[in-house]
């Protein structure tokens, strides 16, 4: 007889394989998940059941079965210490995402789980950023997460990294929503953050292992990290910058938006400054920020400077 534990790999390899099916988004498994109740009975259901949800070239690829390799693969992986996988059906999964439009049936995680449902803030903004923008990024995360908000980011260079540099500081929380397998890193020049960020706050990723990173990968991960946040801070940007979508995304999710002005002739101040014109708090200390919310504001509030 199987062991509890290894019933339970076995459920979460059938939804690993369930979302690793291209052909279906995201909004369609949870439309068979709603229908089906879980991935077994979905890869269980006929040929019939299945048109009534989703069309028929969808219905005969899940007919063929789950993927073997992608249930080995998952398995293997899950037997690592601190590797997790949240599907919509656990008690850890973010309930800031379910409140979103589009939320991820499953979340591959490395790292501690407790930060998944803690307030926090994303911040973001240019993989070019300067030297002053990074600078800004990791003061205003170090602040944030000295007063217990959990750091959201996206493990880029720039902004991104000097984010989670600021909450690692602080020993506080820190999330990085990646566009990639959690069996890849990339950029690879951040493997060693990484590293350090799986020890003691956690990476997510909805993509199953193995996926290389793309840029359509990189616009599906932001409705996430706007998604799990409360609020989201812009940095620096130019006005063509990923971060904007974060930003909109945040802003149509009815979280808070904020931007750090800069030089009307920076182009890296272009994104920030047409942010703000679309209603985006203007913010140049951390009580911006932190009035918003009314919570976790300790006496020692730190200004960067």
């Amino acid at each position: 007889m199987a062991t509890d534990k290894g019933v339970r790999l076995q459920e979460l390899a059938l939804w690993a394989a369930l979302c690793s099916i291209r052909e279906l988004s995201s909004a369609e498994t949870c439309h068979l998940l709603r229908t089906f109740g879980d991935p077994q009975a979905v890869f269980n259901a006929s040929h019939a059941q299945l048109r009534q949800v989703i069309p028929d070239a969808i219905a005969k690829r899940i007919l063929s079965g789950p993927d073997e390799g992608t249930i080995a693969a998952t398995t293997d992986w899950l037997q690592t210490d601190h590797n997790h996988l949240v599907t919509l059906a656990d008690p850890e999964y973010p309930r800031s995402l379910l409140e979103i439009a589009d939320p991820p049936p499953v979340l591959f995680a490395k790292g501690h789980l407790k930060w998944l449902n803690t307030q926090a803030l994303a911040i973001t903004g240019s993989h070019n950023a300067s030297s002053q923008g990074e600078q800004d990024a990791e003061n205003f995360a170090l602040a944030l997460a000295e007063l217990g908000y959990t750091i959201i980011s996206g493990l880029g260079l720039g902004t991104d990294a000097a984010a989670h540099r600021g909450a690692l500081k602080a020993n506080g929380g820190t999330i990085a929503i990646v566009g990639t397998g959690l069996d890849i890193v990339y950029p690879a020049r951040n493997r060693g953050l990484a590293h350090q960020i799986a020890g003691s706050g956690l990476i997510l990723s909805e993509f199953p292992l193995g996926t290389p990173s793309s840029t359509q990968n990189f616009l599906q991960r932001s409705r996430i990290m706007s998604g799990i946040a409360c609020g989201c801070l812009v940095v620096e940007a130019n006005i063509r910058s990923d971060a904007l979508m974060v930003a909109r995304l945040a802003a149509e999710q009815g979280r808070e938006v904020f931007a750090i002005p800069g030089s009307i002739h920076s182009p890296l101040s272009k994104g920030c400054h047409q942010l703000i014109k679309e209603g985006a708090k203007l913010v140049d200390n951390i009580h911006d920020i932190v009035d918003e919310f009314q919570e976790g504001v300790g006496a020692n509030i730190f200004t960067p400077q």
